[in-house]
């Protein structure tokens, strides 16, 4: 008589779905690249987008033309050199430094001019000329606001010695909430960990799912007695688990790495990463069943899931300044929920008007993709 190959589970449902899960998770750990991509890729993206993406500018060269060399117009320069965000460069007159900012040596200008010791002194109005690059307009208002933040501090040390040219009756004490820092690495590590998420939960079951298609061990799964249902439930799992393992992997390098404060609590972030994943999931098998090659599979995994969720997640542009038909399209791209759930779990907390209504998001997007998958899968080759 032949023993059942798992002893203590009936036939039926259970028994064939732990079996098939079983065969699934042999398959996972005879395939190396299935481990790449749940483990591998998330840290080396992790690795490279993080250190190379960032919104911050520093040590920007900045040309300093002075053209007469005053207390005043020292302790200006010398406030440029203290500041971490900008280098200035000295040129002897303002066209050498137009020639420079042409050709793109430096970022901008500052330029002092003869009078501007004698009008500081006088305590009459000493304007200072600043040219921007506007090139790139990010950098080029970066490099604006700190030129302002240094001037601001220079008035106010000459305040603090009885020789302002302009008091200001208005004391402004700025704070920064959630980011106290100021550092865009800790606004987009958290929207990394979803758009690198992306790509792994699509690839995970897009790729693999395909290339069973092309070794044909698919047709030996529906030609056993288990169901349609039970064979995606088979194949669901055992990804899942290996999504939630990449996840957890991006959220220790995100917070012992890069240093990102977790203010959020670990269950709310583990549910809604494990609602997010079964709509990646979901995605992924639906891709297989409709593309049964791995090149084409693949292909259609970025291009349908990893740039969207790249350029209209909110996950480097703001969603806001879109043109409305294009914020129309962001609210069919499950990242941009995701998105908004990690920024506010890493950077502010558990806070339910934001966390609640992307989580049932999530839930219907995994809802909406596994039933099409069910619904379209059949146990036939054509």
């Amino acid at each position: 008589m032949r023993r059942p190959a798992f002893p203590g589970l009936r036939p039926g449902f259970k028994g064939r779905v732990w079996a098939l899960i079983v065969k699934e998770s042999r398959q996972i750990f005879r395939d190396p690249s299935s481990l790449a991509i749940a483990f591998a890729l998330p840290f080396v993206l992790l690795l490279i987008f993080g250190y190379g993406i960032s919104l911050d500018a520093r040590h920007v060269p900045i040309a300093v033309v002075q053209d007469a060399r005053t207390p005043a117009s020292e302790g200006l320069v010398a406030g440029l050199r203290n500041s971490p965000w900008l280098t200035p460069r000295p040129y002897p007159d303002i066209h050498s430094a137009v020639e420079a900012l042409k050709l793109a040596r430096v970022d901008g200008i500052l330029w002092l001019r003869e009078d501007f010791g004698r009008q500081v002194l006088s305590f009459r109005n000493a304007p200072v000329h600043v040219v921007v690059d506007g090139v790139d307009a990010n950098t080029a208002r970066l490099v604006e606001g700190y030129l302002d933040q240094v001037w601001e501090t220079w008035l106010a040390q000459r305040n603090q010695r009885g020789r302002d040219l302009s008091i200001v009756p208005v004391d402004l004490e700025a704070r920064l909430w959630f980011n106290p820092d100021n550092r865009s690495r800790d606004f987009l590590i958290p929207g990394l960990i979803a758009v690198i998420m992306t790509l792994i939960g699509a690839l995970l079951t897009a790729l693999i799912v395909a290339r069973e298609w092309e070794r044909g061990t698919m047709e030996a799964l529906f030609v056993t007695p288990a169901s349609i249902l039970e064979i995606l439930v088979g194949k669901f799992v055992p990804y899942f688990v290996l999504g939630m393992g990449g996840m957890g992997i991006t959220v220790v390098m995100a917070t012992a790495l890069f240093r990102i404060p977790l203010r959020g609590s670990i269950p709310v972030l583990t549910l809604t990463s494990a609602l997010f994943l079964s709509a990646a999931l979901g995605m992924g098998l639906l891709i297989s069943t409709l593309a049964k090659n791995q090149f084409v599979a693949g292909q259609i995994a970025i291009i349908v899931t990893f740039l969207p969720a790249f350029i209209l997640s909110g996950f480097i542009f703001d969603i806001q300044s879109m043109p409305a038909p294009i914020r129309m399209l962001t609210h069919i791209v499950p990242a941009r929920y995701f998105v908004s759930i990690l920024q506010t779990v890493f950077l502010a907390g558990d806070i339910p008007s934001v966390i609640v209504p992307n989580a049932v998001a999530l839930a219907l997007f995994a809802l909406f993709f596994l039933a099409i998958v069910l619904a379209i899968s059949h146990k036939r080759l054509e």
